[in-house]
């Protein structure tokens, strides 16, 4: 791993936080060589801005385009999670792009040996909670999501905060059946049903928990995890009100 290319990109994000200007992702795109670089960077900046001091993060979010794709992760600084409903009021975003998703929240602290072995039934049985959760998706890169992969990575996989609705006791579910409607301001609302791309939000926990826990750490009860968009990325605009709607699951709510 390079510590100077780590340094380099972590800087890059450090300084655009501070200053509320995007960088240019084009300067970069060659700096990280691979994903744990990028992990890297993510824990650099968290350091550099004292997110979470000592504590493990209580909040992350997790996810890929498929089963096939390989699964990305990123710690979520609590001054960004807020319950619903929710006022943005003057949180520094560049960009507001809304993903509807489900939260979930773990019943039990989860060791790394614990981790290792999962499957999807197995990590299923360590939740204990569910809410719809609405991520506004944000960049500290000019080009947003059309950076490199690598550098979307290492800012918190375009990460702006998360608004969590009403914690509900934790059910099997049809997940191919679930429908998910999202009205944003006065645009016409989007519905769409079983469009979850990992099939279920479930579906990665085993993943996400080996990747907290692959340094030794132990993910404590409690934490919740946001599991993948539903409807993609919808476009909103500040003084946009955003309602995230699961059918049996509950609301969420957010006025930016």
């Amino acid at each position: 791993m390079s510590s100077s290319s780590v340094q380099l990109v972590a800087d890059a994000l450090l300084s655009a936080r501070r200053d509320g200007q995007p960088r240019m992702a084009a300067a970069f795109d060659n700096a990280l060589a691979g994903a744990d670089e990028a992990y890297a960077a993510q824990a650099t900046v968290a350091s550099a801005l004292g997110w979470f001091a000592d504590a493990p993060p209580r909040y992350w979010k997790s996810g890929g385009q498929s089963r096939q794709s390989v699964l990305t992760h990123a710690p979520l600084p609590s001054h960004g999670v807020w319950t619903s409903p929710a006022t943005a009021n003057g949180f520094p975003f560049v960009r507001r792009g809304i993903e509807a998703e489900i939260a979930l929240r773990l019943g039990r602290d989860v060791d790394a040996a614990l981790a290792a072995g999962l499957d999807e039934a197995a990590a299923t049985e360590l939740v204990d909670a569910m809410a719809v959760s609405i991520e506004v998706v944000d960049s500290r890169w000019t080009e947003c999501m059309a950076a490199a992969p690598l550098l979307r990575l290492a800012d918190l996989q375009c990460h702006g905060a998360l608004v969590i609705g009403d914690w509900q006791t934790w059910k099997p579910r049809d997940w191919s059946r679930q429908v998910c409607r999202v009205a944003i301001g006065s645009q016409d609302p989007v519905e769409r049903c079983g469009t979850h791309a990992l099939g279920t939000p479930t579906w990665g926990l085993g993943t996400w928990l080996r990747h907290v826990t692959r340094d030794g750490a132990t993910v404590p009860a409690g934490t919740a995890v946001t599991t993948g968009t539903w409807v993609g990325i919808l476009d909103a605009e500040k003084g946009n009100l955003v309602v995230a709607e699961f059918d049996g699951v509950g609301t969420a709510r957010v006025q930016l």
